[in-house]
């Protein structure tokens, strides 16, 4: 894309102009000042007695014919000298300019992974060619995220649209099937694209931080999603141990609601096969509020623990189970916790499990005092 812009004199030649002009008066006032001093000791005139040798210097008038055409060439000098140096010294300063111009061009057709790497003290064009290779960076690291993403989203779409027309060519080749059966097939189906589309429009929605923000207590939101998934946690054999102080911050009540909900959620169908248990404590940071959730189950390394935040990852490994989800849970917590500028940490437990924490920036404190009273 390109933008028509009035015809006008370059940044380099305008510079050559500034420098060549500042010249030109810089020497102007030189010999102003040279001239002034010279007139304290010349006199206007000079009386000559008749028929008398006298030896005496030029008069004013003279010392002007004098004068006069050696600073006219003097000026002279001084706007080619300035007009020649200005264009090259110009050139010389704006030249890093020219290497981010080519990166900005380079990027704008497409190409994230060119970068300036402009070498040089730490001047203003050196501060500007870095953060604009931090910038592409940045934007290549996005982009690939992005392309992972969609080919992924199609992945997952396309299971659930390929199993439903292998139910219905069984249904239609086969007039004997039950149908009640193919229904319960079809809606189980159904119900997991559905899923999985909400949940791809949600992590969309933290993305572009389109929500309000309001005053929320993040200890009675994480007890609100223990709660919820309660009867889930019982039906695993599972105990979820809720403690914590008061955690007042700012944001989406609804998107704080799903990203405790997912972590509980996690935490239970990731967990031992009985016996496990959770753990959901808030607490109060400096200047973050932060929620925890821990749980039991399997010893996971730190390199697998790294890509658990990235869409479709299940675990330990891309597996379907009847709880499994749709592989958005923690890439969905990651998002709400940038959209409400925090932090997401997974790290390994001792002995199994995991450990995820989320800490967002807490609220005023005169709130938090009106919570407490």
């Amino acid at each position: 894309m390109t933008v028509d812009r009035q015809p006008g004199l370059s940044v380099r030649l305008k510079l050559t102009l500034s420098y060549a002009g500042f010249l030109m008066i810089a020497g102007a006032l030189l010999l102003a000042v040279v001239w002034v001093f010279l007139l304290r000791y010349v006199p206007e005139s000079v009386t000559r007695p008749p028929n008398r040798l006298v030896l005496t210097g030029p008069d004013r008038s003279e010392l002007w014919d004098a004068f006069a055409p050696k600073a006219t060439a003097a000026l002279v000098f001084l706007l080619v000298f300035g007009l020649v140096g200005g264009w090259l010294l110009a050139g010389r300063m704006l030249a890093p300019l020219a290497r981010i111009t080519d990166a900005t061009r380079r990027a704008a057709d497409g190409s994230l992974s060119h970068r300036i790497w402009l070498p040089g003290p730490g001047d203003e064009f050196r501060e500007l060619a870095d953060a604009f290779d931090a910038m592409l960076s940045r934007l290549e690291a996005h982009v690939a995220e992005q392309q992972r993403f969609a080919a992924n989203a199609s992945h997952e779409l396309r299971t659930p649209l390929a199993i439903t027309q292998t139910l219905l060519d069984v249904a239609r080749n086969d007039p004997n099937s039950h149908s009640r059966e193919l229904v319960d097939a079809l809606r189980a189906v159904n119900t997991r694209a559905i899923d999985l589309t909400e949940a791809m429009l949600l992590l969309s929605r933290a993305d572009q931080r389109s929500f309000t923000r309001e005053h929320v207590d993040l200890s009675l939101v994480a007890e609100e999603a223990a709660e919820t998934l309660l009867p889930l946690a019982e039906k695993h054999g599972l105990t979820i141990h809720t403690t914590g102080d008061i955690a007042p911050t700012t944001g989406s009540h609804a998107l704080l609601l799903q990203l405790a909900t997912n972590l509980v959620h996690n935490a239970i169908v990731h967990n031992l096969p009985e016996q496990g248990a959770v753990w959901v404590t808030t607490s109060v940071d400096l200047e973050t509020v932060v929620l925890s959730v821990e749980n039991t189950g399997d010893e996971l390394a730190p390199r697998l623990v790294s890509t658990l935040t990235e869409p479709f990852q299940r675990g330990t490994q891309r597996v379907r189970t009847h709880n499994a989800g749709v592989g958005l849970g923690l890439a969905i917590v990651k998002s709400i916790a940038q959209a409400h500028d925090g932090t997401l940490t997974i790290t390994p437990r001792t002995g199994g499990g995991l450990r995820v924490t989320v800490r967002l920036p807490a609220a005023a404190t005169d709130y938090a005092m009106g919570k407490s009273k």
